[in-house]
Formats: C-alpha cells, structure tokens, sequence
C-alpha cells in the first residue's frame, strides 16, 4: 500500500510517502514569515502548499500514485476519535472553521490530490478537536462556558498505541495520563482506548506553556477586556501566540532559556519551573479521575527533548505511576498507521456528518 501523508502546521508543512509500514520519503517545508504574510487568511495559503507538496515529490521521482492520501484534522466540530474519509461536508466546515489554522488546510490538500489518482482514497485521523469526553467532565461553574477540548489527539493516540506494543498490550486495555509538551500542553487522561478528560490545549485552559497562557483568573481576564488597552484580537494573542514563556521571557524555546538558567538568570528558572509546577498539578489532577489506577504516565512533544524540564517533572509525578518519555511528535507515522489500518480493514472508517 502506498501513503501520502500531509501535516500542514503554522510555519511548516510537512509530508511522508511510506509503502505499508516503511517510509520512503520525510520532509518538512519550512516557510518564513514574509512568505505566509503575503496570504491574508489561512484558507488562502491552500494553493500555495498543494503545489510545495506536489513539487517535492515530483523533485524526488515519486509518481502521483498512491492507495491513500491522508492530512492532519482540522478545528472543525467537535467529533469522536477515529478514522475518517473526507466528504463534502468536511471540506466545507473546514474552510469555514471557527479556529483558523493550518491543520484546516490538511482534509483539503488531501481530498485535492486523492482526486487526481483514481481509486485513490482521502482520510484524516484523530483530529485536534477529538471529543470524548465523560459527561461530567464538560461542566463548568458557568452553563455559558461548556468545557470544550482542542489538544494534540493524533500524537498521543500514537504515542499510547506505541507503549502498547512496547508492553504487549492493547491501548485499550490500558489507563494511561498523557501529557504533550509543545508550544502548547495537553495533558489527556485514557481510559481504556477513550480519552475521557483533557485541557483545550490552544486558548483556554491548563497549564501555561510556550506559546498559551493556559487557566487565567477569570476576574482578572474579564477587567482587562474592559480596560481599553487592547482590542480583541490582541488580547486573543495574549492568551495563544505571545503568552507563555513567550510573554514572560520573549521566547519560547526552551533550550535557549534553560542556557539563560545556567548563566543564573533566575527569572527565567522561576518562570520555566512555574511551567512544570503547572504541568505536573494537572497531571496530578488526571490521576483522580482514573481513581488512581495509572498504569503508565508518557511525555511527549518537543520540550520532552529536554532534560531539564522531563527530570523535574518526573520527580513531581512518578510517585502516580511509571514515566516514559517519546520526544518529539509522531505524527506522520501516526497519519500513516492508520490510513494503513483503514485500507486492509483493521480499523474502523467512519463517516462525518
């Protein structure tokens, strides 16, 4: 079986060819700020990443031909976690999809291309706004404000099948707290294959992170939206994009504040280790609704590349349950497993309405 996988992100896109299980090709498409500046809304860069994508492959030799072309998920509605073919209805609610971002961009290109290769077929899997979640788990304080979740589904579904076969068992047979460090945090509680609670990763809950400005006091947040200081859009990047680590310390990478650290700047090592203090409680949070019975906590995402960070928090939380870490994010591999899994029958193809 031959897959075109495609991972459209903010500043990149990226793609993999893989025959069964084996990638023939990996690349990532970094684009600069002036190059994205020239498209006024995300939707408009559409054009712009097919033809990237269609260059590289023609760059290496690679036909358009493949069994199955699958993209990341996009922010769309709200829908249970799984694989999906892409209709109609999907291309037209990612366009207009009330989160603007990227990964919208992913159903698109992939229904695009698969429409050129026939009975070649369009999927996306274990989109970003994957929902699961246990009843009780959506109230809040205010019937206004249902909780609602935004995290990263596609790499810790990958992540906890991985761990799976590592241990000789099914995710469905497993609880697990997953926790992704990137330029957002979500921390997901699962329960045998479900994923019953977890933080809306990119405006509005959790701990802070690089880029989010995570739970903020409520009162507080609501006099500075009357406070004239700043208009709406950028008080919305004041909770995703410049918040975080990026509003504290004016960046948001992680290597190059912990190398401030070690020259003692103890700002820095306050603010990075409120970070893991944050990430750790909610993780410790997650642990109550499993009633305890954790079997394995995993780290994963970028910043689990760094020592500094996964140390601190393992001493934090290991006292729950077992630490694993899986740097870094699998998502093309992810991508690929299950359009694989789709085409031979092994999983489930759902339908989105």
């Amino acid at each position: 079986m031959k897959i075109l996988a495609i991972n459209p992100g903010s500043t990149s896109t990226k793609l993999a060819v893989f025959e069964d299980e084996t990638p023939r090709l990996v690349r990532t498409l970094r684009h600069s700020v002036e190059e994205l500046s020239a498209f006024p809304q995300v939707t408009d860069q559409f054009g712009f990443r097919k033809d990237l994508v269609l260059r590289e492959l023609e760059a290496d030799g690679i036909p358009l031909a493949f069994d199955a072309v699958i993209g990341r998920g996009g922010l769309f509605k709200p829908i249970p976690g799984g694989v999906y073919e892409i209709n109609g209805q999907m291309l037209h609610d990612a366009k207009c999809a009330a989160h603007p971002h990227a990964c919208n961009l992913g159903c698109l290109i992939a229904a695009e291309l698969a429409a050129r290769i026939p009975g070649c077929r369009a999927f996306i899997a274990d989109p970003g706004v994957t929902d699961e979640l246990d009843e009780v788990a959506r109230i809040t304080g205010s019937p206004l404000m249902p909780r609602i979740t935004i995290w990263h589904a596609l790499n810790q579904r990958a992540i906890a099948r991985r761990y799976a076969r590592e241990q000789g068992t099914r995710y469905e047979d497993l609880n697990l707290i997953i926790c992704h460090l990137g330029g957002g945090i979500s921390i997901g509680t699962h329960l045998r294959g479900r994923c019953i609670d977890v933080n809306n990763a990119l405006d509005g809950e959790g701990p802070f992170s690089p880029e989010r400005a995570g739970t903020l006091p409520a009162g507080a947040l609501i006099d500075l939206c009357y406070s004239g200081r700043f208009t709406r859009e950028e008080l919305k990047k004041r909770i995703s994009g410049h918040a975080g680590l990026a509003a504290h310390l004016g960046t948001t990478d992680v290597p190059t504040i912990v190398t401030r650290i070690g020259q003692g700047d103890k700002h820095a090592e306050l603010v990075l280790n409120a970070m893991i203090y944050q990430t750790a409680k909610s993780i410790g949070a997650a642990a109550t609704v499993l009633y305890g019975q954790v079997d394995a906590i995993l780290l994963t995402g970028g910043i689990a590349h760094s020592d500094y960070v996964v140390s601190r928090l393992t001493e934090r939380v290991s006292f729950l349950a077992p630490v694993r870490v899986y740097p870094g994010e699998d998502e093309l591999e992810a991508l690929a497993q299950n359009a694989l899994g789709a085409l031979r029958g092994e999983l489930e193809v759902r339908e989105y309405e």
